[in-house]
């Protein structure tokens, strides 16, 4: 579907796209992500070290192939890659294969052992890991109006929107199936009403249109997913990110915007991240797999040996240097599983061809 004409207000999906990633998209400036906003890659390297746990028992599983593949999917300036290959013991890091994946031209100084692509490499074998790629993939939103009829919503370069047309196709069936809004009609792909909802009495005109609802139409993520995880002939397929499932959508969606790492509105000329929640449960659906899992950050990491745990006070007066350092170890893990922050990530694990290598996680 394509919406709003060339050079007035569009689609947020294609707003996005050119703001994020065009010729002076905010995805190709010098600073990288790391200069805007904290990830869990940049809160400590801690969490490099638990995914290079995860990808040595995906070797395991694997049984220690000759090659063993890591694909770092959005890898911003390739901190991620870098770190794993650092904390591997040697003779896995010395079968592993890094690839990071990004838009961004490689960076200077970067390990010479990771190779640098746009896209995912086809055929490989090992662990293919995005954290916070997805909720980066540009996407549609959509708002009820008064009538109850969904709607694209339509931006300029400034930020200000407008409704657009009604969502039809692909978009409105993915709408129905996992963002149903309250008091929508179903429309034709003409646009026009095929039922006329009824209101409760007494309800006011906009409670039973559920006018104003937004949702953000996860169909371009749930296609971006299935064919990363595609590319893996063997292995395990990660995703990471803020994330919602079906029955605890947000009402009025999530879309917004991050500059120099405070929230901001939204406005899509390349001087702001954009940036909305994922629809995990989708992404799943759209690649089933045997042995699938959601799980929340917290329980990934404790799994891979993470808690947060304040070393014992004993150890204070027996080795002072390392209790200082078990201490803020424990800090910069407490962060990565903290209830209320990081910890309530959200982490889609897809084995492909191996069994689950996070059987201690709950």
């Amino acid at each position: 579907m394509t919406a709003g004409t060339e050079g007035g207000p569009r689609g947020w999906r294609a707003a996005t796209r050119a703001a994020l990633y065009g010729p002076d998209g905010f995805y190709r400036g010098p600073e990288g992500p790391a200069g805007h906003f904290r990830t869990s890659v940049h809160a400590s390297p801690l969490f490099a070290e638990a995914v290079a746990r995860l990808l040595c028992r995906v070797d395991e599983a694997l049984g220690r192939p000759a090659v063993l593949d890591f694909v770092d999917m959005a890898a911003g300036r390739g901190e991620l890659a870098a770190g794993v290959l650092a904390a591997l013991p040697a003779d896995v890091a010395a079968r592993t294969r890094a690839c990071a994946v990004e838009l961004a031209g490689r960076p200077g100084g970067l390990d010479r052992r990771i190779e640098w692509r746009a896209e995912p490499p086809e055929r490989t074998t090992g662990l293919l890991f995005a954290n916070e790629w997805l909720d980066n993939v540009p996407l549609e939103v959509a708002e009820v109006d008064p009538e109850g009829v969904p709607r694209l919503v339509l931006v300029g370069d400034d930020g200000t929107e407008r409704l657009g047309p009604p969502v039809t196709g692909p978009e409105a069936e993915w709408l129905a199936r996992w963002w149903p809004l309250a008091g929508e009609r179903p429309v034709t792909d003409g646009g026009e009403a095929m039922t006329e909802g009824e209101a409760a009495p007494g309800a006011a005109p906009e409670a039973a249109s559920g006018a104003g609802l937004r949702a953000e139409i996860g169909l371009p993520r749930d296609l971006a997913w299935a064919s990363a995880v595609g590319t893996l002939a063997r292995g395990l397929a990660v995703a990471v990110d803020y994330a919602h499932t079906a029955g605890a959508r947000p009402p009025f969606g999530t879309l917004t915007g991050f500059r120099e790492g405070r929230g901001t509105t939204p406005v899509p000329d390349g001087s702001c991240d954009i940036t909305a929640h994922v629809a995990l449960d989708a992404c799943a659906a759209a690649c089933p797999l045997p042995g699938t899992r959601l799980l929340p950050q917290r329980a990934a990491l404790r799994a891979l040996g993470l808690t947060g745990s304040r070393p014992p006070l004993a150890l204070a007066s027996t080795d002072p240097a390392g209790y200082v350092r078990a201490l803020a170890a424990a800090s910069e893990a407490a962060e990565l599983v903290a209830p209320g922050g990081l910890g309530d990530f959200g982490w889609l694990l897809q084995p492909v061809g191996i069994p689950d290598v996070l059987t201690d996680a709950a």
